[in-house]
């Protein structure tokens, strides 16, 4: 099998211009989608818009593919990249030159992704993240799978990087878990709901507004009232109609989460080596990347009633600035608890959970009934103006649920501290649980209200590479201890945050 070089100059595979193109095309149609669709609708009706024709319409969209079309072949053509024996090296531009170079000493993670496009042509990217920055700086658009695997492996092939770090393509691979579509579906079904539904809700909103004219001819409303022969003086008719939207969109919402969990973790594995673990999954968008203890900022633990019946445990990983859009695949659902505890166990050294719970002071419960106050607020505002007095039956529900929220925000707020590890639990719908290696905190700030400093209330706030975590509401003695044990910590041991 022919080895690619990579210490000289090279490109990425021809096939890479057909994804720079595609990928180009996409934006630019992306971006001026409703100016495309406003011109299509007018010239339907019209056969002619601003003295602009199909045909003359079909000329510049052309045009335009052909301009794009050139545009990533001088992409194609100035996109090089080598490896010295401590850096990699970028060469890009059309006009304006770019070299970049990145010591392998400083990449956070290098992952592989393939989207369909690139299942189609069999290639994938191969994509270099440092910290100190929230999106991948290179992209390799296009390497067939061998030679991705070869260029990772070189990239952490260094001789002064860790025992731990030059050992992520050396060790013999061992599938510790794969996820069936039972449990895929299970995940789906104990799902947070309520987000599905915000996210479909948005949808059809901006939907409508796009194409209101053409619902309000269709007369939907009164077709429904037809069908269902609503009287506005019978009760049992509007709640049957409620009942019917209610039933539709939880089924909606339901198939919705069912869906995006089985796109976006099909096939999912978790490959353990003897010192990192790589996770493989998805189907229209197959990613595979390592986890190396020494990058992991912050592990986070979730669950919740549904899940817990089922066995089910979510394990995410955080890392320093990875692309935002990356995040969501430092994640592995649908774990038994043997399983999660092995995968702890193997991330994080020397961690026990059978420490002490501290919690919050009741102070907290204010905090939580005011931030349930406000939203009930918010609701009722337009409530009472579209349904009028029918919203205090609303209320009643509302105030049930603004109850079990403080109740059950407060029982699952805790946190434990210990010589290495800090673990802060919280959750109303899922119980999560934020573990973080003391060592690799960034900073330590007190924050204290006028209103909390006359209770002499305060809470700690934590932060690392990845993100800010909270002690909430202690007393001002503890907080003040906690802030200055922690500080004592990191400034005493003489170990790297990464």
């Amino acid at each position: 099998m022919e080895t690619t070089d990579f210490s000289q100059p090279i490109r990425q595979s021809s096939k890479g211009i057909i994804i720079i193109f595609a990928l180009n095309a996409y934006k630019f149609f992306k971006r001026f989608f409703v100016l495309f669709v406003a011109f299509g609708v007018s010239l339907a009706r019209k056969k002619t818009f601003a003295s602009v024709t199909t045909q003359t319409l079909l000329l510049i969209i052309i045009g335009l593919l052909i301009v794009i079309l050139i545009i990533a072949i001088l992409k194609y053509l100035n996109f090089k990249f080598h490896l010295s024996k401590d850096d990699f090296h970028l060469s890009t531009g059309i006009i304006n030159k770019d070299n970049t170079i990145i010591p392998k000493s400083k990449i956070q993670n290098v992952y592989i992704n393939q989207n369909f496009l690139q299942q189609i042509i069999n290639v994938v990217s191969l994509n270099i993240e440092t910290a100190g920055d929230n999106k991948s700086e290179i992209s390799i658009k296009a390497l067939d799978k061998p030679t991705a695997l070869r260029l990772k492996k070189e990239l952490f092939n260094k001789s002064n990087l860790t025992e731990e770090q030059t050992k992520i393509t050396e060790e013999t691979n061992t599938v510790f878990f794969r996820v069936s579509l039972k449990r895929l579906f299970l995940e789906g079904i104990s799902q947070n709901h309520l987000q599905s539904f915000a996210v479909i809700a948005s949808f059809v909103f901006g939907l409508y507004y796009e194409f209101k004219d053409y619902f309000r001819n269709l007369q939907l409303k009164q077709r429904i009232e037809g069908f269902i022969n609503l009287d506005k003086e019978s009760i049992l008719n509007i709640i049957i109609l409620n009942a019917v939207f209610i039933i539709l969109a939880i089924l909606i919402s339901l198939l919705f989460s069912v869906l995006k969990t089985v796109v976006t973790n099909f096939n999912l594995e978790v490959v353990e080596n003897q010192k990192t673990i790589e996770i493989n999954k998805g189907l229209f968008n197959k990613v595979s990347l390592s986890l190396t203890p020494s990058r992991i900022q912050n592990i986070v633990i979730k669950t919740n009633r549904i899940k817990h019946y089922f066995g089910l445990h979510t394990l995410s990983v955080k890392q320093a600035m990875v692309n935002a859009k990356q995040k969501k695949n430092f994640e592995i659902i649908a774990l038994e608890k043997d399983q999660l505890k092995h995968l702890v166990d193997k991330l994080l050294t020397n961690y026990s959970s059978d420490i002490e719970k501290s919690k919050p002071r009741p102070y907290y419960k204010r905090i939580l009934a005011l931030k349930a106050l406000v939203l009930v607020s918010m609701i009722n505002i337009p409530g009472f103006l579209i349904l009028g007095n029918r919203m205090w039956y609303i209320n009643f529900v509302l105030l049930l649920f603004s109850i079990l929220y403080i109740i059950t925000s407060y029982r699952k707020s805790y946190y434990k501290i210990d010589d290495e590890f800090i673990t802060i639990g919280s959750g109303f719908i899922d119980t999560t649980t934020n573990i973080l290696e003391i060592h690799k905190i960034q900073a330590v700030k007190l924050k204290q209200s006028i209103f909390q400093k006359r209770r002499q209330i305060s809470s700690v706030i934590i932060y690392t590479a990845s993100k800010a975590v909270k002690i909430p509401y202690v007393s001002e003695s503890e907080a003040q201890y906690i802030y200055d044990y922690l500080l004592f910590k990191v400034e005493s041991q003489d170990r790297d945050w990464m």
